[in-house]
């Protein structure tokens, strides 16, 4: 069963269209990556999937059932935009008000079990107002954490973290998925971080979904590269766009050969040619060079 299944979603705002006939799958137990450029639809279909606006056409099934089906919504947890927190209650007061909202049992247990997920069980009583980007972060998630949901939604949770921050987001989401059965979809801008933990991606354009792939599925995908460095950029590089089909020369200096497994084979005929390389390694291309060059290539068709 999947988590999330859309079909022919659409949704427009003054006759122009934000989602458009979207189709989306998210498996169970996946961390979702949703990448797109600003603009391109995500927020909206986030908040579709929330119920937070109402489609002008197109279904969506959460679990199997209808998005709207009040015992699927229960199941729903979300950070959009902001936490939503007074800013001079207590971290503990925020969550207890949340707690009554929901109607949830044994409130103390729950707010004691979310905050040890987010890692902020020694901060509870420290004012909204006078905690850290990253912590208001946390307490946004601890926040749609309570009621112990299947599906949490997420709408750019790590942008403007420091790097301590986006590594205690990264290890929250992995513990969330792993241990606590949960699935996540997540949007952000921060490629290199959303590539080090998703399981699955969608990449949407203009509100159309242009690409859904697995993990293992970009891995398989992404181009595989020699990077070489050596004193004459520019005559090396010409000597080895005689032999090979792509050869790129890079804003750092180095040179880039794709597509090509054999890097002794690259460097014996470097050095034949008279170029002797100070610096050579082999890499795939990441999750944000193979985002670019997607939509390079969409632009171009």
């Amino acid at each position: 069963m999947n988590a999330i299944e859309i079909r022919d979603l659409s949704k427009s705002f003054r006759g122009m269209y934000a989602v458009d006939h979207l189709n989306m799958t998210v498996p169970k137990g996946a961390i979702y990556g949703f990448i797109g450029e600003n603009g391109s639809g995500k927020s909206t279909t986030e908040k579709l999937i929330c119920g937070h606006l109402v489609p002008d056409c197109g279904d969506i099934k959460l679990f199997g059932k209808d998005y709207t089906d009040p015992g699927v919504r229960v199941r729903v947890g979300a950070l959009i935009e902001n936490a939503g927190c007074f800013p001079g209650s207590s971290v503990y007061q925020n969550l207890r008000m949340q707690t009554i909202n929901l109607g949830l049992e044994n409130p103390d247990e729950e707010i004691s079990r979310v905050l040890k997920i987010v890692r902020m069980e020694e901060n509870a009583n420290i004012k909204f107002k006078s905690c850290s980007l990253g912590m208001k972060q946390r307490i946004g998630i601890a926040m749609a954490l309570l009621g112990d949901p299947a599906l949490l939604i997420l709408d750019e949770p790590i942008n403007g973290l420091d790097t301590d921050g986006m590594r205690i987001m990264r290890e929250i989401l992995v513990d969330i998925t792993k241990n606590y059965g949960c699935t996540v979809l997540i949007s952000s801008h921060i490629l290199g971080e959303l590539e080090k933990i998703a399981t699955h991606y969608g990449i949407i354009r203009r509100g159309r979904m242009i690409m859904e792939l697995s993990a293992e599925e970009m891995d398989a995908r992404a181009q595989v590269f020699t990077t070489l460095k050596v004193d004459d950029t520019e005559g090396a590089s010409s000597a080895l766009a005689k032999k090979y089909s792509d050869v790129r020369r890079e804003g750092d200096g180095s040179i880039r050969v794709y597509d090509v497994d054999d890097t002794e084979e690259i460097v014996d005929y470097l050095m034949k040619s008279g170029f002797v390389p100070y610096e050579i390694k082999k890499n795939k291309i990441g999750l944000e060079e193979y985002y670019i060059e997607l939509m390079s290539k969409k632009e171009d068709a």
